[in-house]
């Protein structure tokens, strides 16, 4: 298992507030896509007031669309950087908790379709911290646009390119100060996708956090699972790490797929749920057994 150890960037960059920047429309790294092109992305962009989920870890994505902050002294982490435009939003939610981006020394991803990663090349030039994908996934953010082993091919909307983008492999441990990131590959949705998990602790106690990567076998029109098994395959591995996993709070890339704003309304006691990995994975894979029901039907 490699460890890859965060370090500092060398001096920092101007920049801009989240209100100045998302009146710049001429802004090639954070323009919006056009509704013809993208309906939901209006709705997956409305504004989110930032929130603490546990210990050191904060919510400053969209309402439809989650962007993660692990805070440390010595440097944070980021997961996610949704929407091209939704890059300000987040970086307004930053700040808005306290923090200063230029602190964010390590961008990470769960997978590179642009409603996740399309604003990492502005969170990036923001705070000019580094960015670490898995092997499939670095060169679809560095491209901009996924290539054909991704089952979406074809309808994905391209998004900014991410420059020097750094691998690392399944199980490796990302670290930024005391922070410590475990990546798991949880493949399927796309080649490259990625769950995280790592530990946060506050006054009443320590717990594992899961940031599970979207596990729905959807695709573009005329693509079929039953052809390309090595996807069924990663979807399968995938749904065994996700039951294996210690899971105390479940986060997803679209919260609504967790139940998330439900959950925190209710506090810890909604939040903090040691099964629900396993009722994800659990229900995760009743959706693939019926995708390729569907298939084997020719429907």
């Amino acid at each position: 298992m490699n460890i890859l150890t965060a370090t500092l960037a060398a001096g920092t960059l101007l920049v801009l507030s989240g209100t100045t920047a998302a009146a710049q429309t001429g802004d090639p790294l954070t323009q919006a896509y056009p509704a013809e092109k993208c309906p939901s992305c209006a709705e997956w962009n409305a504004p989110q007031a930032p929130a603490r989920i546990h210990g050191n870890t904060y919510y400053v994505g969209t309402r439809g669309l989650a962007a993660l902050l692990i805070t440390s002294p010595q440097g944070h982490v980021l997961i996610d950087g949704a929407l091209p435009n939704s890059a300000p939003l987040i970086l307004e939610n930053i700040r808005a908790l306290g923090f200063r981006v230029e602190d964010v020394k390590l961008i990470l991803n769960s997978h590179a379709h642009f409603d996740h990663s399309g604003g990492i090349a502005a969170l990036q030039r923001a705070s000019g911290a580094r960015v670490a994908a898995s092997v499939p996934s670095a060169p679809v953010l560095e491209r901009g646009i996924s290539g054909p082993d991704d089952p979406q091919y074809g309808v994905l909307l391209a998004s900014p390119a991410v420059p020097s983008v750094q691998r690392f492999a399944d199980g490796d441990t990302l670290r930024v100060g005391p922070i410590v990131l475990t990546a798991h590959l949880t493949a399927g949705h796309t080649p490259g996708g990625t769950t995280w998990t790592w530990r946060s602790c506050d006054r009443a106690g320590c717990v594992d956090l899961v940031y599970v990567d979207s596990q729905t076998p959807i695709s573009a029109d005329g693509f079929r699972y039953l052809d390309n098994p090595s996807l069924v395959t990663a979807f399968e591995r995938g749904h065994r790490t996700l039951e294996a996993l210690s899971c105390d709070i479940l986060i997803t890339p679209h919260p609504s797929a967790s139940t998330l704003w439900e959950r925190l309304a209710r506090g810890r006691a909604g939040l903090i749920d040691p099964m629900a990995c396993k009722r994800f994975a659990a229900n995760a894979r009743q959706q693939l057994q019926r995708r390729l029901e569907t298939e084997r039907a020719g429907r």
